[in-house]
């Protein structure tokens, strides 16, 4: 359990890290004209589709409320954050199979988190909306209870003798 709330916890920091660590692994490792691709186009990437996943995974109500993810997150999250960090790496020869690799999981894992979040929601849409005093959908007893005949009451006003 404590796995998957400290990767719960990681998720919102993992936006700003990850990308960071392109930059820096790429001052470390390559430099050269890869800061261009670097900046362009791999960082706003990881940037935007980290908090897109961020906000898929939290929309869930099962991870809000454990405030945990769930064992096939921590699975794609992982391989997904360490498939980055090693294209930060910008190691010669592996480099297109690891961002590859980063983008295959990636994609998997934003369909996963739409999955996820559909099987969780899917059927719940009419009860979100209900409160206590209101309701839009007739209660089981209801529509199997027969409609009873309304009451007449007759008040006479004077004897009928007269």
């Amino acid at each position: 359990m404590w796995l998957r709330q400290a990767l719960f916890r990681w998720l919102l920091p993992a936006a700003f890290l990850l990308p960071l660590w392109l930059v820096v692994g790429w001052a470390v490792f390559q430099g050269g004209w890869a800061i261009l691709w670097v900046l362009f186009i791999a960082v706003p990437s990881v940037f935007l589709g980290q908090l897109l996943l961020t906000v898929l995974t939290r929309s869930r109500p099962s991870v809000r409320a454990e405030r945990a993810v769930s064992w096939w997150d921590v699975a794609g999250f992982t391989a997904w954050h360490g498939l980055t960090i090693a294209v930060g790496c910008f190691i010669d020869g592996a480099f297109p199979w690891l961002l590859t690799g980063a983008v295959v999981i990636g994609i998997a894992l934003i369909w996963l988190q739409v999955w996820q979040l559909w099987n969780e929601a899917k059927g719940s849409g009419a009860g979100i909306r209900e409160t206590i005093t209101w309701t839009s959908i007739p209660r089981e007893d209801s529509r199997s209870a027969r409609p009873r005949d309304p009451e007449v009451i007759v008040i006479r006003e004077k004897d009928s003798t007269d």
